[in-house]
C-alpha cells in the first residue's frame, strides 16, 4: 500500500498559494446549493430520475429537471468517504487517496500518436495503449494508470472494452477508465471480477474506477448517471470529472465557472449516495477556458491551473478526494 507524503500542512514555516479563503469557499458552496435547489440539473435517465425522486428531490418528468434540496446535498457530502483505497493487482500497489496527499497519473485520452519507430503522426491503436500502460506501470512516480490513448482500430461503442483488455495485462496498478455507458460498465465489472477472483472480491478490492462526466451546463446524461448507479451498487469508485469551458459552456469568470462545476459534480455525488451511502466518489476536474481565437479547450492554459487549484481547494472544503488536470 502506498500513502504519499503530505503536500500541505498548516504551519508557520510553510509556503503556498491559497486561491480562496474559507469564507469565499462558503460563498461558492451557498451559490451552488441555490442553483441545485432552484435551477436544478437536467437528468435524462428515467432510472436516475426515479432515484432522485425517491430520495426527496423535486423531479419534473416533462422537462427532466431535477431540483435537489440543500439538506440532501449536504447529507451526501457527509456520507461520501474522505479516504479511498484504490486497489492494485497486489496490495503493495494499492494507493490511498485522501486530503493533502498528492499522487500522479498520466493524462488521457490521446487520439493521435507519434509513432516512435516510423515518426508517423497517426491515430492511436490498442497496441499503443498496451505499451503506454506498461510504461505507466514501470514508472514509480505514477501511482495510478490511465488510458493514455484510445483503441481507434476498434469500433467506438466497444472501445472501452478494448481499452480495458489492453490495460489489464499490462499494469499491476489501479486504473481509471470511462465505460461510455452502463452496458460497457457491466462488461468491465465482469472483466475485473475475472481478474480479481469473483464479484465479491471485486467489491472488497476494486481494481478499477469509472470515469463519468457531467455535461456542461448542468446536464447529466445516461452514460454518466447509469454508470454511477451501477458503480455504487458494486462498490466501485467513480471519478466525477466536469469538463466545462469557461466562456463557452460555463460563465467566463472563475467564480462563476466554479459554481456551475461544483453543482454538476455534487449532483452526481448525491446520486451515488442515494443509491448507496458511503459509495466512494472522487471530486474531479478537467475544466478549462475556451480559447476564443481557435474555439478549443486548451489544457495547457494558465487558467486551467487556476481552476484545478481552486477545485482542489473545494474538494478539501468538502473533505473529498480530488483529481484534477495538470496540462
Amino acid at each position: 500500500m502506498k500513502r504519499n507524503t503530505q503536500a500541505v500542512f498548516n504551519g508557520l514555516s510553510s509556503f503556498g498559494i491559497v486561491g480562496y479563503s474559507e469564507d469565499e469557499l462558503q460563498t461558492i458552496h451557498l451559490a451552488t446549493l441555490d442553483i441545485l435547489k432552484n435551477v436544478g440539473v437536467r437528468v435524462d435517465s428515467k432510472e436516475a430520475r426515479d432515484i432522485f425522486g425517491s430520495g426527496g428531490c423535486d423531479v419534473d418528468e416533462t422537462t427532466h429537471i431535477v431540483k435537489i434540496p440543500s439538506y440532501i446535498v449536504e447529507d451526501a457530502i457527509r456520507t461520501a468517504p474522505p479516504t479511498i483505497q484504490l486497489c492494485g493487482r497486489t496490495p503493495d500497489k494499492d494507493y490511498i487517496v485522501e486530503k493533502n496527499r498528492v499522487g500522479f497519473v498520466n493524462f488521457g485520452e490521446g487520439v493521435m500518436i507519434r509513432d516512435p519507430e516510423t515518426k508517423e503522426y497517426r491515430p492511436s491503436t490498442k497496441a499503443d495503449l498496451a505499451k503506454c500502460s506498461r510504461m505507466s506501470d514501470y514508472l514509480s512516480n505514477m501511482d495510478i494508470t490511465y488510458r493514455a490513448v484510445v483503441s481507434q482500430d476498434h469500433p467506438g461503442p466497444s472501445q472501452a472494452l478494448h481499452n480495458a483488455e489492453a490495460i489489464f495485462p499490462n499494469t499491476t496498478k489501479h486504473f481509471f477508465i470511462g465505460p461510455d455507458g452502463a452496458e460497457n460498465a457491466e462488461y468491465l465489472l465482469r472483466m475485473a471480477a475475472a481478474v480479481v477472483g469473483g464479484r465479491e472480491k471485486l467489491r472488497q478490492r476494486p481494481l478499477i474506477s469509472f470515469n463519468v462526466c457531467p455535461t456542461s451546463l448542468l446536464k447529466l446524461i445516461p452514460e454518466c448517471t447509469d454508470v454511477v448507479i451501477l458503480a455504487a451498487k458494486n462498490g466501485v469508485p467513480v471519478n466525477i470529472i466536469s469538463m466545462a469551458m469557461a466562456g463557452a459552456t460555463s460563465p467566463v469568470t472563475l467564480g462563476g465557472t466554479l459554481v456551475t462545476h461544483n453543482a454538476e459534480v455534487l449532483s452526481v455525488v448525491v446520486l451515488s449516495q442515494l443509491v448507496q451511502k458511503g459509495s466512494p466518489c472522487i471530486y474531479a476536474s478537467s475544466t478549462t477556458i475556451m480559447d476564443m481565437r481557435y474555439t478549443t479547450a486548451p489544457v495547457g492554459a494558465p487558467e486551467l491551473g487556476m481552476i484545478s487549484a481552486s477545485v482542489a481547494r473545494l474538494a478539501q472544503f468538502y473533505n473529498l478526494p480530488s483529481f484534477v488536470a495538470g496540462g
